[in-house]
């Protein structure tokens, strides 16, 4: 039986999709939502992120793509206990603004006019760092994910922020009210903000990724835990299918695939970005479906599916 539900031959046919891979299953689950913890830390890796929650410090975590770095939030937070994990995803449109709250002025003013009220919190909701600032009790993960791509002057903004663990909310700053309930990002629990002061109780447990793109100020630096995490060797892959797979038997059926993984990841050198783990996951999973692909077919699908990320 062919492995192809697609034939190219315009022929209209009734097809059973196959099961997407374990990491492609929507929605989402996260390892607190029943979803399998995959990522494997390294022994330095721990030690950086208990260096950054006992100093209460950021951590800087640099590699290149596919060596695991987003995914290190998800594991803090899953075995810590600390609820779901807060994400700001960086781009060069990136503000730190955007990244404490977002005010929706245009929905005030119509509310005013059509209704004659003026509920700024309707209209005011916090983003993924002020929430992260605004927790109580125990602190929350937040997620600086892809720094590097930021505006130059986002990490010296976001140094400040974090610094001093304080922000103020000057639409809020300016009214008459002292206190306002303000929905947080990822849920409609409100956060007490005084005199439109958001000002932080717990420290978050704060996961900046950077590919290495770019440098970033020292001061910025010298007040971060750094830590970089390079692509894994064997043993390490080993670890990484079986964690996703959740079955010895594709390790011992692909160790050649995942040797010669490595030995490309090896050869690349310095320039080790060009291959991720990710690619590997996906050659596993389609090495071993029942129907896989064979003999030439393979071997084109293994170099598409394996192809360096700086190759077009």
């Amino acid at each position: 039986m062919s492995w192809k539900v697609y034939n190219g031959d315009g022929k209209p046919h009734d097809v059973t999709l196959p099961e997407p891979p374990p990491w492609r299953r929507f929605p989402i689950k996260g390892p607190d939502e029943g979803g399998a913890p995959t990522f494997k830390p390294t022994a330095e890796l721990v030690e950086a992120v208990n260096a950054a929650i006992y100093l209460r410090r950021p951590l800087l975590i640099t590699g290149p793509p596919g060596s695991g770095k987003s995914s290190v939030a998800e594991s803090v937070a899953h075995e810590m206990l600390l609820g779901p994990v807060l994400r700001w995803h960086i781009t060069s449109r990136s503000t730190l603004e955007d990244a404490i709250y977002r005010y929706d002025a245009l929905g005030r003013l119509q509310q005013n006019q059509m209704k004659g009220e003026d509920r700024i919190e309707d209209f005011i909701r916090l983003g993924p760092l002020g929430t992260a600032l605004m927790a109580r009790g125990r602190p929350r993960v937040l997620l600086i994910d892809e720094l590097d791509k930021s505006d130059l002057d986002l990490p010296s903004d976001l140094l400040n922020v974090l610094d001093r663990g304080e922000y103020v909310i000057r639409e809020l700053n300016r009214m008459e009210r002292d206190s306002y309930d303000i929905r947080g990002v990822d849920s409609d629990e409100t956060h007490v903000i005084v005199k439109g002061r958001i000002s932080c109780e717990q420290f978050p447990i704060v996961l900046m990724t950077s590919n290495g793109e770019r440098d970033f100020p020292g001061p910025f630096l010298r007040r971060s835990v750094r830590t970089r995490l390079a692509l894994p060797d064997v043993e390490r892959l080993v670890a990484i299918i079986g964690a996703h797979f959740r079955d010895e038997s594709v390790v011992e059926q692909q160790m050649e695939l995942i040797r010669e993984f490595a030995k490309r990841i090896e050869s690349a050198g310095d320039r080790q970005a060009s291959l991720a783990v990710d690619q590997l996951l996906n050659a596993v999973f389609i090495l071993t479906r029942d129907e896989a692909p064979s003999g030439d077919e393979w071997n084109r699908m293994k170099e598409m599916l394996l192809r360096e990320l700086d190759r077009s």
